[in-house]
C-alpha cells in the first residue's frame, strides 16, 4: 500500500520536475502561468495533467491542437517514481529516504537541463546547496566545517582538471561538484567523481559508437556527475566496503 503511495507521489513530483526542466532555463516562473500547451497556449485541464496516464490516453498529442508531445514528460515522471520507490525499498520510511528523494529530484532537473542546454543553472545549485546545509545541520550528519571542506575539495578538483585540460570541464560542473560536497561529504564526493569519470568515458564512447554524437559535438558531463552522486548516496558505503575488501 505504502509503495503504491510513493509511486503516485513520485509521478506527481516528476510532473512538477518537468515544469522546472522546461521553464527554468527560460527564466520563467515555475508557478505562473499554469500548465498549458506550448504550441496553442491552451490551459490544460486537470484530466490533461494526470502523470503518464494523460500522455497515454491522448496518444502523446495535445487534445486541442493535436501537436505531438515529447515522450520526455512521461519518461521523467516514470523515472522519478521508480527512483522514489527504489529509495524507499533501500531505506524504508526514514530521514535518509527523504534526503534521497530530495537529492534525486535536484539531480533529475540538473541532468535534463544540462542535456538539453549544456547548462547547469546557478539558481538550481544555490537551492541544492542551501537545502543540503539545512538537512545536514538538522540531522547532525555533518557540521559546517565538514561541508565546507567537502565543497572546496569537489570544486577544487574539477577546477584543477579544467585548468590542466584548458576548458575540458565547464564552470557549471565545477560548481555542481562543490554543491554535492555539501550533501555527500568528502568520501562519497570522491566516489561520485570517480564514478562520474567512469560513466563519462563509457557513455561518451557509446554515444560515438552508436553515432548519437559526433567527435565535434559537446557531451555534457553533468548527467554523469548526477549518476555518480545518485549511486554514491544509495550504495556508497557498500561500494567503498567492496573496494577495500577487494584491493586492500
Amino acid at each position: 500500500m505504502i509503495t503504491s503511495l510513493f509511486v503516485i507521489f513520485g509521478l506527481l513530483i516528476g510532473s512538477f520536475l518537468n515544469v522546472c526542466i522546461y521553464r527554468l532555463p527560460q527564466n520563467q516562473s515555475i508557478i505562473i502561468p499554469s500548465s498549458h500547451c506550448m504550441t496553442c497556449k491552451t490551459r490544460l485541464k486537470p484530466w490533461d495533467l494526470i502523470p503518464v496516464i494523460s500522455y497515454l490516453l491522448s496518444r502523446s498529442h495535445c487534445r486541442y491542437c493535436h501537436t505531438n508531445f515529447s515522450s520526455r514528460y512521461a519518461i521523467v515522471e516514470l523515472l522519478t517514481a521508480i527512483l522514489f520507490v527504489w529509495s524507499f525499498q533501500l531505506f524504508g520510511l526514514t530521514f535518509l529516504f527523504f534526503k534521497a528523494i530530495i537529492l534525486t529530484s535536484f539531480l533529475l532537473v540538473i541532468t535534463f537541463i544540462d542535456y538539453d542546454h549544456q547548462l547547469i543553472l546557478d539558481k538550481v545549485l544555490l537551492w541544492l546547496s542551501g537545502t543540503g546545509v539545512v538537512i545536514n545541520l538538522w540531522t547532525n550528519n555533518m557540521n559546517l566545517w565538514d561541508m565546507l571542506i567537502a565543497s572546496i575539495l569537489g570544486g577544487g578538483l574539477l577546477l584543477f582538471i579544467a585548468i590542466v585540460s584548458r576548458g575540458g570541464m565547464g564552470g557549471g560542473d565545477i560548481k555542481f561538484a562543490a554543491a554535492l560536497g555539501i550533501w555527500l561529504g568528502w568520501k562519497f564526493l570522491l566516489l561520485t567523481l570517480l564514478l562520474s569519470f567512469v560513466f563519462g568515458g563509457v557513455g561518451g564512447l557509446s554515444l560515438l559508437l552508436f553515432k548519437l554524437k559526433s567527435r565535434k559535438d559537446f557531451i555534457p558531463f553533468g548527467p554523469f556527475i548526477a549518476l555518480g552522486a545518485l549511486l554514491s548516496l544509495l550504495y556508497g558505503s557498500e561500494i567503498i566496503a567492496w573496494y577495500i575488501e577487494k584491493f586492500y
